[in-house]
């Protein structure tokens, strides 16, 4: 593994005691790995262009009236990972590090495959827990391009950590005809149902134990909205519908944890970094909004 850059840009431009990682109770770690990506290379950019459009998000959130920034936000400082293997084992192991330290931890990718580490940590800490997925697609392979770790295995893999209790999938659209049958097809919500009506939040989150980890790949979004993917997908949700759902879902539910994934800029569109990044810290206002009630 390289050696650690020696400064981190950090989340929200934020300074001060804002960022002291004792002080803060939230840790984003950033993990620029793009290794396994099969369509569009450049997630591994991602973290640093989350950041830096992050700088532009507004401290103040309309909807639950709070600065999360208050908290303290600590942005961890970026490994680069030279394999699969370490980085599923460095991120786990720094993950489990904050966790026992009773930090909130936010992982921002790079590609969805470095989900399983964060996933898997939060699992043996607090576990039980349920999972849900954002995505375009189902992500069950058993392997791709001969490697069970890639981004198209992630949720694979994640289906044999023991101490997940359900996984509930939203916005999928695309699939192999393999994964057929390691789907569970009650637990997936699929995007032309979706754009029916709102009935299926309420049924979806009743799936859902009361601790629950959201892994977030950004092609959920349509591809209208967010084509800075890797793997960008039309016919996908849009800002109000993830945005009236998780609303929601923080209300119902405990989320002890998320990931943001596959952001895959593209040059002087900025757009899709800013959502990105106004998503992170909108999620963080729902969840830490419900932790002062």
């Amino acid at each position: 593994m390289q050696e650690q850059i020696l400064e981190q840009e950090q989340f929200l431009g934020l300074e001060g005691k804002y960022i002291d990682e004792e002080y803060a109770k939230i840790i984003l770690l950033p993990v620029p790995f793009d290794q396994t990506t099969s369509f569009r290379k450049g997630s591994d950019k991602g973290p640093q262009a989350l950041i830096e459009a992050s700088k532009q998000v507004e401290f103040y959130d309309i909807d639950t009236d709070t600065e999360v920034y208050k908290n303290g936000i600590h942005t961890s400082l970026s490994k680069n990972y030279t394999s699969s293997e370490e980085m599923l084992k460095g991120v786990y192991n720094d993950t489990t590090a904050y966790l026992k330290k009773d930090k909130f931890v936010v992982t921002i990718g790079g590609e969805h495959s470095i989900s399983f580490a964060p996933i898997k940590a939060h699992a043996d800490h607090y576990g039980p827990i349920s999972v849900v997925q954002f995505d375009a697609h189902t992500d069950l392979r058993d392997a791709y391009q001969n490697n069970p770790s890639s981004h198209a295995c992630v949720m694979a893999r994640v289906k044999e950590i023991p101490s997940i209790s359900s996984i509930v999938s939203v916005g999928i659209r695309s699939m192999d005809e393999s994964e057929k049958k390691h789907a569970d097809f009650s637990h997936i919500f699929f995007a032309h149902d979706i754009h029916k009506d709102n009935t299926w939040m309420s049924r979806s989150i009743d799936l859902l134990s009361d601790l629950v980890y959201i892994t977030f790949d950004l092609d959920a979004f349509d591809s209208s909205l967010m084509p800075s993917t890797g793997t960008p997908e039309p016919g996908g949700l849009f800002w109000h519908q993830v945005d009236q759902y998780l609303k929601l879902l923080t209300k119902k539910k405990k989320v002890i944890g998320f990931d943001v994934v596959e952001l895959c800029p593209i040059k002087d569109f900025i757009a899709p970094n800013f959502l990105a990044a106004k998503l992170t810290n909108k999620l963080l206002s729902y969840i830490f909004k419900q932790k002062e009630i």
